[in-house]
């Protein structure tokens, strides 16, 4: 039987960088300066910028991190097909992004000012990702680890772009970050369906098998419903009309994305496509809105 052909490492390491996942913490780190913008604080570039990157290299390293736990437990190299050595260039990429995350964290340190709340977010944010990853801990296949990643990027990604602005937290951020945690919790349950018969056959304990696929379907809807709730509840609380209306635009597309659950609930053969990209697309265009709001106000 011939050797399968390895594949291009540079596509290869691009798609185990997940960039939508960085386009998203760029969108979301948007959102948290956004506040502090719309709050009267006036932006700090520099500190903008190293802070994005140091979430950017934060990001990276974490998902080698991921990657290279995975290659060693499943005993695969994940630049060839069949089992081969250690992924020895995922370890260096690791080394490299989780290298430059501790100098940047040093520099800030030593040039900023920054507030407890800042550091302690910092550290939760490392904690977190350090968890999902590494063994004994490893959530990623607890069925907790959706919750984690939820709360690390759509809730502390934005708080640390706050406080690095202004050292301090806001209700308004709590208010617009919340609804997208919801919503990302959905947009994971909506990948991790299309992969269930897999996940279960490999003994992957995802959240969605964790619950099993009805009740983990039930959960999605519940999260898209429960996100426009909270930010119905955020408009009642003090969230200005002109931040939070615009954001429930994609109410529609939760809704479409919720008779798609119900369709392949009662049998209909699924799109795992359309499923997967309405997933992404409700939770970037409410959060794109929400941070559009707080930097046009």
């Amino acid at each position: 039987m011939a050797e399968s052909r390895p594949q291009n490492p540079i596509l290869l390491f691009f798609r185990l960088s997940h960039p939508l996942f960085v386009l998203g913490g760029i969108l979301v780190y948007a959102l948290g300066v956004g506040v502090a913008d719309y709050l009267g604080t006036t932006i700090n570039w520099s500190v903008y910028l190293f802070g994005q990157v140091w979430v950017i290299a934060m990001q990276l390293g974490a998902a080698y991190l991921y990657e290279y736990y995975e290659a060693l437990i499943s005993a695969r190299d994940p630049f060839r097909e069949g089992p081969t050595r250690q992924p020895i260039a995922l370890l260096g990429a690791v080394a490299f992004f989780l290298s430059l995350t501790a100098t940047l964290t040093a520099v800030m340190l030593t040039e900023l000012s920054l507030a407890t709340a800042t550091l302690a977010v910092m550290s939760l944010i490392v904690l977190g990702a350090v968890a999902f990853s590494v063994p004994p801990v490893r959530l990623a296949f607890s069925g907790y680890g959706e919750l984690v990643v939820a709360i690390l990027f759509a809730n502390l990604v934005p708080a640390l772009a706050f406080l690095l602005q202004t050292g301090d937290l806001h209700r308004l951020l709590a208010m617009s970050t919340f609804p997208l945690t919801a919503l990302s919790l959905a947009l994971a349950l909506a990948y991790e369906l299309a992969d269930y018969a897999a996940d279960l056959k490999r003994g992957r304990r995802t959240l969605m098998v964790r619950l099993g696929w009805q009740r983990g379907m039930v959960l999605h809807n519940g999260m898209i419903l429960g996100a426009f709730l909270l930010l119905g509840l955020a408009l009642t609380f003090g969230l200005p009309l002109g931040i939070g209306l615009p954001a429930f635009l994609p109410l529609p597309l939760g809704l479409l994305q919720i008779w798609q659950m119900r369709r392949i609930s009662d049998g209909a053969k699924p799109n795992w496509r359309a499923l997967r990209l309405t997933a992404v697309v409700i939770f970037a265009t409410t959060a794109y809105l929400l941070t559009l709001a707080f930097w046009t106000r």
